[in-house]
């Protein structure tokens, strides 16, 4: 016979609330579920701010700063999504990549949000291989393309 599992409240790499039995008002944890999931399944935020805008709409998300405000106070780093006119916050995870709407790039997590540098392709050098710069150049254009590189 197979061990009985025993979970913890919430879900290991997102902290998506877990169900319990007979638990009452299944339907909010379920609901706050499937909030968390619509935000960061295929993450886009609008940009990254110290403090709330005046005027979100519903399913906007943003990474919030270093030094939060208002109704963000002590959430640094996380990622706020607001839903049914509150505002959920959730924990970014090693690897976690969210596309930014106001740059146009991929932001990473890694300790902290990481955004690509820009890149300038080689123009100058006493010896020019002319491949090699075009190949360069290509690999630049591509990442910028991508939305990994900011475009220089």
């Amino acid at each position: 016979m197979t061990d009985i599992f025993s979970f913890a409240s919430t879900t290991p790499r997102l902290g998506l609330p877990n169900l319990f039995t007979a638990q009452a008002q299944k339907e909010f944890t379920v609901n706050e579920a499937f909030a968390l999931i619509d935000a960061l399944l295929h993450a886009a935020v609008e940009g990254e701010a110290d403090a709330p805008p005046s005027d979100p709409g519903e399913g906007e998300c943003w990474l919030i700063g270093s030094a939060p405000s208002g109704d963000w106070t002590g959430q640094p780093g996380r990622i706020a999504f607001r839903q049914s006119g509150n505002w959920l916050f959730a924990a970014p995870v090693e690897g976690m990549t969210v596309y930014d709407r106001s740059t146009g790039l991929l932001v990473r997590f890694r300790d902290e949000w990481v955004r690509g540098a820009s890149v300038a392709v080689p123009t100058g050098g006493e010896v020019i291989d002319f491949e090699a710069r075009a190949s360069l150049g290509e690999l630049v254009a591509n990442l910028n393309a991508l939305g990994i590189l900011p475009a220089s």
